[in-house]
């Protein structure tokens, strides 16, 4: 695992990579990454993601417990950033965000389909819905933890999408794409230009023989 400096600098970058793709807006979104053991650090409550400051990034531990924050809160999504964490070992990274083309999938009954390229096939394999909740209620929290296993993109319903991953760098890469697609789905719509996916067979073969990267072990 790399060290805490690494990955606060990571998470600062990921800030100003969100803010420059359009991954994020205003001060909407939170970010967090696994340092050590059952620690993790979180964006502060209220911090804008592209302008992030070392102490904007505070520590805690999936007991609750905050550590030199200095006044600060850690973020309200925290209860979601725990749920993940402590559903998913592997998992090194969470970003929530609500990009403009993904919202409007999680504000609709559309489907995102994952055999539309390459990387979709990959990044978007599972994509699960949590119906919605107030944000940072502990009750958003338990609808993510519910989702956790089942995905590494969980669509927030009328709020966002949270994605998380075994690095802050594959995270990134999977919220771009998500992105990405959303965007490519609902141009064709408006344009009228139907989208033809890959079929099935070729998706699984794809995932489990192209190399493109290892297959994720959905049995956790």
């Amino acid at each position: 695992m790399a060290s805490a400096e690494t990955i606060r600098k990571e998470l600062q970058h990921t800030g100003k990579y969100m803010m420059q793709y359009d991954l994020a807006w205003g001060n909407a979104g939170n970010i967090s990454a696994r340092t050590e053991g059952d620690r993790y650090v979180v964006t502060a409550s209220g911090t804008f993601l592209g302008e992030l400051e070392e102490s904007d990034l505070i520590e805690c531990d999936l007991s609750g417990n905050i550590y030199g924050a200095e006044g600060r809160k850690p973020s309200k999504e925290t209860p979601m950033h725990r749920a993940i964490y402590e559903s998913r070992p592997e998992i090194g990274a969470v970003l929530h965000a609500s990009p403009f083309y993904t919202t409007l999938i999680a504000c609709s009954d559309l489907e995102l389909p994952s055999n539309m390229f390459v990387e979709t096939m990959y990044y978007l394999e599972r994509i699960e819905r949590v119906p919605y909740y107030h944000p940072g209620s502990d009750a958003l929290g338990e609808g993510v933890r519910e989702k956790a296993k089942l995905a590494n993109v969980l669509l927030l319903e009328n709020h966002g999408v949270v994605v998380y991953d075994t690095t802050i760098r594959e995270a990134r890469m999977a919220l771009q794409t998500l992105e990405v697609a959303s965007r490519m789905l609902i141009t064709s719509m408006s344009a009228k230009v139907g989208i033809q996916g890959l079929g099935p067979e070729m998706e699984r073969e794809f995932l489990e023989k192209a190399g493109y990267k290892p297959r994720r072990d959905w049995s956790l």
